[in-house]
């Protein structure tokens, strides 16, 4: 319904409202981005966001939750996100634009769900690329120390925000000058940041690859004794820890418009990302459980470091916790750039829906990058990386990441019902049982995660929907151009 003195839909209706998916793109629409991206590179993509957090850093988190069942966590997170991933291969390859989920859902449910999941992957990315640099910074200092014998003091080290026993400084200056690092060379253009992330990826499996080789050597199936002990809560809550590293998997889906042929590509890559990731994920859990008593995984010595120091235990060389070192400190550079990457396409998606300020979706002219978007992110994540500990951090972006992997199974249901002529180049197979397991791994997963991370997600979602109601409703670009009837069965965009 049209409020017919102003014109513009009514507010139930501005909620409701979905954009039209196959809509020429008119004035209104923005600018758009260049095609740069393959589909090797952006498969590598997804593996650059994914491989690493949850390896480097998650597994001295996780083991004390799950113990020798962390292998079994791993799994359960890895089904969770090739469910999701499946799901996310239909919706890409139909809907291939930039802003990911966010995009997906403003296509197939409306603008009200799009802003809750633009909350929900804003969260995602932007503290995932924190906590990832904080991890950094241990690996730099490890690396720093076994090469040259020192290492940067606590004070430029770490946050001066207390958790539990860790311990606190003034500021964590490594990760912010890996947040900045990785600014420039975001400003420089997709391709060139897209070939960087091509060789750190190749690093990065090659240094993991070396510690489950190494790992092996000292396997003793008696650290497996008392594997069911944590149970199922245990395993739940080591699942929701991990489950935030298979963001890689979204990452994919945010450069759906820099994609060449991204029906094809896109469907290829993430698929391709997912089945690299649970590979590595499971081979490395399997080498570091087996090589070491669970319980030495929450030492101090591993807060920081904890494959390095798993490796040095082992051989007792320092030699090839050095290489890891090295392998991680170049390698997971390769996360944060993909992931602060994944959080500007979609604020250059909102900026063009009119849901933040234009400015947000402007490009530089030589570059085809959105400038003042990347710098804007980069300067708040690292605050975020500098001031909290990463301990804050984790489970944050494992509840983004899991509800906005439960929309996307969600636009599944809804797109097939409302528009089932819809092109599709790849199609979820076992419709609709497969999106309905994905929903309710996800929804189990959720249920693992603590108290605080609730309220923590509850108080952002509040801020952006207010947000949202007092200006981003009323300045949207749907306002500006010809909006389809959503009541009408087959409309663009519409439902029954």
């Amino acid at each position: 319904m049209t409020d017919l003195t102003s014109g513009r839909p009514s507010f139930g209706d501005q909620l409701r409202r979905r954009k039209p998916i196959a809509a020429p793109r008119g004035p209104h629409d923005g600018p758009e981005l260049k095609r740069s991206f393959g589909t090797f590179q952006l498969m590598l993509f997804g593996v650059g966001a994914t491989v690493g957090t949850g390896i480097f850093f998650v597994l001295q988190e996780a083991v004390p939750d799950a113990g020798p069942a962390v292998i079994v966590a791993f799994l359960v997170a890895g089904l969770a996100a090739g469910l999701s991933a499946i799901c996310y291969a239909e919706v890409a390859s139909a809907i291939p634009v930039s802003g990911s989920t966010y995009s997906y859902a403003y296509h197939s449910m409306g603008e009200l769900v799009a802003m809750v999941v633009a909350a929900c992957v804003l969260l995602e990315y932007g503290v995932s690329s924190a906590a990832v640099a904080v991890g950094w910074s241990g690996y730099f200092n490890e690396l720093l120390q076994s090469l040259f014998g020192f290492h940067l003091p606590d004070a430029l080290s770490y946050s001066p925000v207390p958790y539990e026993d860790n311990v606190t400084g003034l500021v964590n200056l490594p990760a912010v000058v890996l947040v900045i690092l990785c600014m420039f060379l975001l400003l420089r253009g997709a391709s060139e940041s897209a070939r960087v992330n091509t060789i750190m990826v190749l690093i990065k499996l090659g240094v993991l690859l070396l510690f489950v080789v190494i790992g092996l050597t000292a396997f003793e199936s008696d650290h497996f004794a008392g594997f069911w002990d944590a149970g199922a809560a245990g395993i739940s809550a080591a699942a929701g820890t991990i489950f935030f590293s298979f963001i890689g998997l979204d990452a994919v889906s945010t450069a759906g418009e820099e994609v060449r042929d991204p029906q094809r590509a896109l469907p290829r890559a993430i698929m391709g990302a997912l089945v690299v990731v649970v590979a590595i994920y499971v081979l490395v859990a399997l080498a570091g459980v087996g090589a070491q008593p669970t319980e030495q995984f929450s030492d101090p010595e591993q807060q920081d470091a904890g494959l390095s120091v798993i490796l040095s235990n082992i051989t007792g060389s320092s030699v090839p916790g050095t290489v890891l070192a090295a392998g991680a400190v170049i390698s997971i550079f390769s996360v944060t750039l993909v992931t602060l990457y994944g959080q500007t396409r979609i604020l250059f998606a909102m900026g063009r829906d009119g849901m933040l300020p234009k400015k947000f979706a402007s490009v530089n002219p030589v570059s085809l990058t959105p400038t003042f978007n990347t710098v804007v992110v980069s300067v708040v994540v690292a605050l975020i990386a500098g001031f909290v500990p990463s301990d804050y951090l984790w489970d944050t972006v494992s509840i983004g990441t899991l509800i906005a992997f439960i929309v996307v199974a969600t636009a599944v249901l809804v797109l097939r019902r409302t528009q089932p002529d819809l092109e599709r180049p790849f199609r979820v197979p076992g419709y609709p049982v497969t999106p309905i397991l994905t929903i309710a791994a996800c929804v189990y997963i959720l249920s693992g995660l603590a108290a605080i991370t609730w309220v923590i997600f509850t108080v952002w979602l509040a801020v952006v929907l207010a947000f949202y109601l007092l200006w981003g409703r009323n300045n949207a670009a749907l306002n500006r151009g010809v909006v389809a009837d959503t009541t009408q069965p087959g409309a663009p965009g519409g439902g029954h």
